[in-house]
């Protein structure tokens, strides 16, 4: 019933090894990341309730895990141990290097998998959690237009004081 992309290498071609090297540094980045948001979540409910939990000490209670146990526990570790009041993984500088070094790898992996109809929500999510982070200003007018023309909610403006309203439609305009 539901079609998706049909390409084929020859309307889109592929570099395999590249693809694979690309694939690598994707999910380690996507990783990465992951591991940012479950660290974020408990370092926030950890402020909220005051309970203080060493987040360098969860990433070494992690790595004898059964589960979650992975080498890169280790540069969490130590990345949470240099600065115990990082606001989040992705700004420790080594994290951040390679992060940094990985982007390109890493958007021409969800490129190519968008092309091809190959759905990658993890990774594309990682990558969209990334790129909202690095951003002074996220795109939220967006959902603050949609808002405002289905429910008449209003917006706020970037560029200057007070709260506004569009007559989207004529249909607004009564």
């Amino acid at each position: 019933i539901l079609k998706g992309a049909e390409m084929t290498t020859a309307e889109i071609p592929v570099n395999k090894a590249q693809l694979i090297k690309d694939l690598k540094y994707a999910l380690y980045a996507s990783k990465v990341c992951s591991y940012a948001q479950g660290l974020g979540i408990i370092k926030s409910c950890s402020d909220d309730m005051n309970w203080n939990v060493n987040l360098s000490e969860c990433a070494r209670l992690w790595k004898g895990g059964c589960i979650i146990r992975a080498a890169l526990l280790q540069k969490i570790q130590d990345a949470l141990a240099r600065d115990g009041k990082l606001p989040n993984l992705i700004l420790d500088p080594v994290i951040a290097g390679e992060l940094n070094e990985r982007t390109s790898a890493w958007r021409r992996v969800i490129v190519t998998a968008v092309a091809y109809g190959i759905s990658t929500p993890a990774m594309s999510g990682s990558l969209n959690y990334f790129d909202s982070y690095r951003r002074a200003s996220l795109p939220a007018n967006m959902t603050q237009a949609q808002r405002d023309f289905f429910g008449g909610h209003t917006y706020e403006r970037t560029d200057r004081d007070g709260v506004f309203h569009t007559a989207w439609t004529d249909a607004h305009k009564s």
